[in-house]
C-alpha cells in the first residue's frame, strides 16, 4: 500500500477535501464559514489547523458526522487510503436519523418552491380530478345556466 505524505498539522479546509469528506475545497471552506465544522463544540474557520488525534464534527443535515484524525494531509488521496487518514467515530444514533429521513421521504426544500416531484405531481393529479369529488364535469355544468 502506498505511503501518505503526512504533516505535523494541516489547514482544516485542505484536510476535509484531501480526506474526501467534501468533494471540493471550496465546499469544505463554505461549510466551515457556515458553522458546520466544529471541534469541541467550537466552530472552526477554514484556515484553522488540525493535528493527529483531533476529533472533528461535520454537520451534513440531518446527520452530524464525527471523525478522529489519524494523519494530517493536504493532498487528496485515493479512496482506498482514506482509512489511514481518519477514523469514523460517528454516534450510531446519527445513522438512525439518516435512515428515518430516508424512510419519511422528506425532501430538503422549502414547501411550494421548485417543481413538484413525481410523487407530489401524482398526488396533485389525483386531488384535482373531478371524479374524486363524486361528480363529472358535465353534471356540474348542467346545474348552472351559462347562456343567460
Amino acid at each position: 500500500m502506498p505511503q501518505l505524505k503526512t504533516l505535523p498539522e494541516a489547514r482544516l479546509d485542505k484536510w476535509l477535501w484531501a480526506a474526501r469528506i467534501f468533494k471540493t475545497r471550496t465546499v469544505a471552506a463554505n461549510a466551515c464559514k457556515n458553522g458546520r465544522v466544529s471541534r469541541n463544540n467550537v466552530c472552526l474557520k477554514p484556515s484553522s489547523t488540525v493535528k493527529a488525534g483531533d476529533i472533528i464534527d461535520v454537520k451534513k443535515p440531518p446527520v452530524t458526522y464525527s471523525f478522529k484524525i489519524i494523519s494530517c494531509i493536504e493532498q487528496r488521496v485515493g479512496a482506498k487510503l482514506v482509512e489511514q487518514v481518519y477514523e469514523n467515530v460517528t454516534d450510531p444514533r446519527q445513522y438512525q436519523l439518516l435512515d428515518m429521513a430516508r424512510i419519511s421521504g422528506f425532501v430538503n426544500r422549502a414547501r411550494g418552491t421548485g417543481r413538484p416531484t413525481k410523487k407530489e405531481r401524482r398526488a396533485l393529479d389525483t386531488f384535482a380530478e373531478p371524479v374524486t369529488f363524486g361528480f363529472d364535469d358535465n353534471d356540474f355544468c348542467d346545474e348552472f345556466d351559462f347562456d343567460e
